[in-house]
């Protein structure tokens, strides 16, 4: 579990500095039009730094800081199911799923893992 928050909080760093530095260069990447008001994307990846701090604290003691994982977790599954939804709305190109594989797709199984330990052995305490 230590292991796993930090990763993800190494990555959340990262990914979140990278957007903040560079908001066009995802887009240019994956051939999108960059944004109109690139702030909104340098916002996005304050927020996802932000997850990565709180990952790297829940890692000293993942049964007790449980819910930063739980927070994380439900942000990995609402993102990807928006991304369905603005998609089939046409909004948003296919080639928007390129940052979910890395920011969301790969961490549901090791998430999932460490919140299925905490409902086993830690039943959900807060303190």
């Amino acid at each position: 579990m230590k292991l796993t928050l930090r990763l993800a909080a190494i990555y959340n760093i990262i990914w979140g500095t990278w957007v903040v530095l560079f908001p066009n260069q995802f887009f240019n990447l994956v051939g999108m039009q960059p944004l109109n008001h690139p702030m909104v994307w340098q916002g996005m990846g304050m927020v996802i730094g932000v997850y990565g701090l709180g990952y790297w604290w829940a890692s000293y003691n993942p049964m007790k800081h449980w819910p930063i994982v739980a927070v994380g977790f439900f942000g990995k599954i609402f993102g990807p199911l928006g991304f369905v939804f603005n998609y089939i709305n046409g909004d948003v190109p296919f080639q928007f799923i390129y940052t979910l594989i890395t920011n969301d797709f790969i961490w549901w199984i090791p998430f999932f893992i460490i919140l299925k330990k905490v409902h086993k052995d830690y039943k959900w305490k807060l303190s």
